[in-house]
C-alpha cells in the first residue's frame, strides 16, 4: 500500500499509457485483419495519452526530475545555493499557481466543446491540465516548506 501511495502518479500515468498503447495496437489489428477500424479508439487513445503526459509531469515534478541548468549554481557556496533553491521554489509556487488559474479559465471556456467522434465534453481531456498544475502547486508549496524547515530531499 505504501508503494502505491508513494508512486500513485507513476502508476496512473503508466495505466493511461497502457490503455493508449492497447487501443492503438487493437485498432491496427482490426484494420489490418478485419478491414474495419474502431473510429472511437483514436479519440480515447489521444485522451489517455494527454492524461499520461500530464500525470507523468506531476510524477517527474514531485521528484524534481525536470531538466534544469544549474552549472553556475553548483559553483556557488552552499548557503547561496540554498538561497537560490528556495527562491526558485517560491517562483515555482507562483508560476504553477498561475498556470493552475489559467487552466481553470481554459477548461471553463472549453467544457461545452464536444469531441468530434464520441461527442463528449472535451473537459474530460483538458481536466488533466487542471489536475497537473494543481498538484504541481501543492508540491511546490511542500518544497518551499522543506526549504525553510531544512528537510530538503533533493533528487529522490
Amino acid at each position: 500500500m505504501k508503494f502505491i501511495l508513494k508512486n500513485a502518479e507513476e502508476l496512473i500515468a503508466a495505466g493511461f499509457l497502457i490503455i493508449t498503447t492497447a487501443l492503438v495496437v487493437l485498432n491496427i489489428i482490426c484494420r489490418y485483419f478485419f478491414n474495419m477500424g474502431m473510429v472511437w479508439s483514436e479519440e480515447v487513445a489521444t485522451g489517455c495519452f494527454v492524461w499520461s503526459v500530464f500525470i507523468g509531469a506531476i510524477a517527474c515534478f514531485k521528484r524534481r526530475g525536470h531538466v534544469g541548468v544549474d552549472i553556475v549554481v553548483n559553483m556557488l557556496p552552499p548557503a547561496l545555493k540554498r538561497a537560490i533553491a528556495t527562491l526558485m521554489d517560491i517562483i515555482l509556487v507562483v508560476l504553477n499557481a498561475y498556470m493552475f488559474y489559467l487552466s481553470v479559465v481554459f477548461i471553463s471556456k472549453s467544457y461545452t466543446k464536444l469531441t468530434p467522434v464520441m461527442g463528449v465534453s472535451s473537459a474530460y481531456i483538458t481536466a488533466a491540465v487542471v489536475i497537473a498544475f494543481f498538484m504541481m502547486t501543492i508540491y511546490s508549496v511542500i518544497f518551499v516548506y522543506e526549504d525553510f524547515c531544512g528537510k530538503k530531499e533533493g533528487n529522490a
